[in-house]
């Protein structure tokens, strides 16, 4: 029997970034320097208190068993210190925050947690796969909002919730985006809660990258709106803001209904991060944080060398305001191949491999991401490598139309 056949898998479309990640595995393979700047993984190290901390809490064999799935209490409070010093929210410890396996395991468990077969959830296109993919696993009807260059979020929104049936259940936020690195106000936020307050419509934000900007104007929370936890979940994370990818500590915060429910799921599937991991995310939490701003400082100096050296090599791309990605529109010359052939160019004539704008949904055609999570000496030898393709453009292409031309 296939697993194709089974209901949920059958949901799922291939996986888009498959086949550049196994032409990538191929060519380091075959012993090919390839600078990867595909995947957002952060590459600084994870602050030494942080690690200290856990190695000091490891050490302790009380702490091997089964933790807590909600999060140890010490790591709710802390996290609700966060909210209240970075954004101003109060927000309950015992009833309005809980900490998941990362914000990916959360919205996926809140998915689950919330989601009546055919429940209409709005996303937009392009999005981080879980966005989608999480409700439909859970098996949700998918309505997706384009976004990108002419389109506005709310107009997309308003058009959506008239044109559906039954009314929405629920919209995903992401700002800073990913994988767009759009940012948005306060204002914004108040918008979106009004109607979707007028709509029924529940709110579930991700903020995972609210600590990654290149200005004076730090992200704000959805939750910072008067009343916004009436209808609204904010997912964070440890990742990028402490470089703790691989720790998976994140949290979901707001609504006390929708963490109830959340909380209730994950009581079913996890005993949460292990101890050590919880106490160390303490630490970060409520420990120095002028890691926070090196890690800040880094990216933008990787952001500016990236940004005017791909100019410099005949590729201008908007310069990000936040996250750890550029969302860069494929040169006019290669855009007619779309993104996922661009890509493959990219890894096999300069040896930098990009995400295709495909992967993240149909309106992310026409465009690459691209991480900052290589040094700055490596982003330069990519741009080198870049730059050495355009110069040969016409001869590369020509070539790769040949190639369509024989399939």
């Amino acid at each position: 029997m296939s697993n194709q056949e089974f209901y949920r898998i059958r949901r799922l479309p291939p996986y888009l970034f498959a086949e550049v990640n196994q032409m990538k595995a191929a060519a380091r393979a075959r012993g090919e320097d390839i600078i990867d700047l595909g995947m957002g993984n952060p590459d600084l190290p994870t602050p030494q208190h942080i690690v200290d901390k856990m190695k000091e809490t490891v050490d302790k064999h009380t702490t091997h068993g089964y933790s807590v799935s909600r999060g140890i209490p010490g790591l709710r409070r802390a996290h609700a210190a966060y909210y209240k010093r970075r954004f101003g929210v109060d927000i309950d410890p015992e009833t309005e925050n809980v900490v998941t396996l990362g914000s990916k395991e959360g919205l996926a468990n809140l998915a689950s947690a919330i989601t009546t077969p055919g429940d209409v959830i709005l996303v937009p296109n392009p999005s981080f796969p879980i966005h989608p993919y999480g409700f439909m696993i859970a098996g949700a009807a998918v309505r997706h909002l384009p976004m990108g260059p002419g389109r506005d979020f709310l107009t997309e929104l308003k058009y959506a919730v008239q044109h559906s049936v039954p009314t929405p259940t629920a919209v995903i936020l992401c700002y800073p985006g990913n994988p767009t690195a759009e940012v948005v106000d306060l204002a914004f936020y108040e918008e979106v809660v009004d109607f979707c307050k007028a709509h029924g419509i529940w709110i579930l934000s991700d903020l995972a990258y609210c600590e990654i900007y290149f200005d004076n104007n730090p992200p704000p929370s959805i939750l910072q709106v008067p009343g916004a936890k009436d209808i609204a979940i904010e997912f964070t994370s440890m990742s990028k803001t402490y470089s703790m990818a691989g720790w998976r500590v994140g949290f979901g915060a707001g609504n006390k209904d929708l963490v109830s429910a959340l909380t209730r799921v994950k009581s079913y599937l996890d005993y949460g991060a292990f101890t050590p991991i919880q106490v160390a995310a303490v630490a970060a939490l409520n420990g120095p944080q002028d890691c926070i701003d090196l890690h800040r400082e880094t990216y933008k100096k990787r952001r500016d060398v990236l940004v005017e050296g791909l100019a410099a090599a005949g590729w201008d791309i908007p310069s990000p305001k936040a996250s750890m990605f550029a969302w860069a529109p494929i040169p006019e010359d290669f855009r007619e191949m779309g993104s996922m052939a661009f890509s493959k160019l990219l890894l096999e004539h300069a040896k930098v491999a990009v995400a295709p704008g495909i992967g993240f949904g149909e309106y992310g055609e026409g465009f690459v991401r691209i991480g900052l999570v290589e040094n700055e000496q490596r982003i330069r030898q990519a741009i080198r490598n870049i730059k050495k393709l355009m110069a040969n453009r016409d001869e590369i292409i020509a070539s790769w139309n040949a190639e369509q031309n024989k399939a």
